[in-house]
C-alpha cells in the first residue's frame, strides 16, 4: 500500500473508531481539487431524472475514480461537484504532480466516457486547483456529522474552477498551485475572481486533450 493510500484509510479510521468527533478539526496543508460537471442544468431538464443521475454518476466514476487512482481523497459530492484534496508530507510538488495525474487521467476517463455513450449527450467539466492550508475536520449536528474541508483556500479552488468555462480550458490552476508545481503550465494571464480582492494569474496544463 502506497503513502497517500495508507493516509487515507488512516483518516477513515480515525473517525470510525471515535478520534475525530463533533467539533474537532485539524490545520492541514494540501491541493485542493474543485470540479464541476458542466450544463447540468439543462441537462436535468432535458434528459429526465433517471437518465440525468446516469449521466451524472458517469461524471463522478470519471472524477472521483482519477483523484483516488492518484492517491488523492474524496471529500465530498456537492451536488454536481466534487471536493477533493491531496495531502501534502513535506513535498508540495509531489502532492501537486498528483493532482495534475488525476486531471490527465480524468480526462482519459471523460473521453472514452464520451466515445462509449455516443448517442447521449457528452461529459464536459471544469476542474480547479489550488494549494494553501485549510481546517480538515467534522462539522455539522450530533446527529449528522459531515468530514470536510473549510477555509479560504478551498474557495479559492472552487472560484479559480468558475473560471474554466469563461477562458474556454477544462482545467485551470492558480498562481500558488503553479509555484509549488514547477512542472509546464500555461498562464492564462491575470483575471477577477469572484469575492477575492485584486486580479490573479491563472494556469492551464499544456497540450490539454479534452474539451471544457
Amino acid at each position: 500500500m502506497g503513502p497517500q493510500l495508507a493516509g487515507k484509510r488512516h483518516t477513515g479510521e480515525r473517525v470510525l473508531k471515535g478520534l475525530v468527533k463533533h467539533g474537532d478539526g485539524e490545520h492541514i496543508h494540501a491541493v485542493i481539487w474543485f470540479c464541476d460537471f458542466r450544463d447540468s442544468t439543462p441537462l436535468a431538464r432535458t434528459l429526465g431524472r433517471r437518465a440525468y443521475l446516469r449521466q451524472l454518476n458517469r461524471f463522478f466514476y470519471c472524477m472521483a475514480g482519477a483523484v483516488l487512482e492518484a492517491g488523492g481523497e474524496v471529500l465530498r459530492y456537492i451536488g454536481d461537484a466534487v471536493l477533493a484534496i491531496f495531502p501534502i508530507s513535506g513535498n508540495e510538488a509531489e502532492a501537486c504532480e498528483r493532482a495534475v495525474r488525476a486531471a490527465r487521467i480524468a480526462a482519459e476517463r471523460v473521453k472514452a466516457m464520451n466515445e462509449k455513450n455516443a448517442d447521449k449527450p457528452p461529459l464536459r467539466y471544469g476542474i480547479g486547483l489550488h494549494i494553501g492550508t485549510v481546517t480538515y475536520g467534522n462539522i455539522g449536528v450530533p446527529e449528522r456529522l459531515e468530514f470536510t474541508v473549510i477555509g479560504a483556500a478551498a474557495n479559492e479552488a472552487a472560484r479559480v474552477e468558475s473560471m474554466t468555462k469563461e477562458l474556454k480550458k477544462p482545467v485551470l490552476t492558480s498562481a500558488a498551485f503553479a509555484a509549488a508545481y514547477g512542472g509546464e503550465l500555461v498562464s492564462l494571464g491575470f483575471h477577477a475572481l469572484k469575492g477575492l480582492e485584486g486580479e490573479h494569474e491563472l494556469f492551464t496544463l499544456p497540450g490539454d486533450p479534452s474539451p471544457g
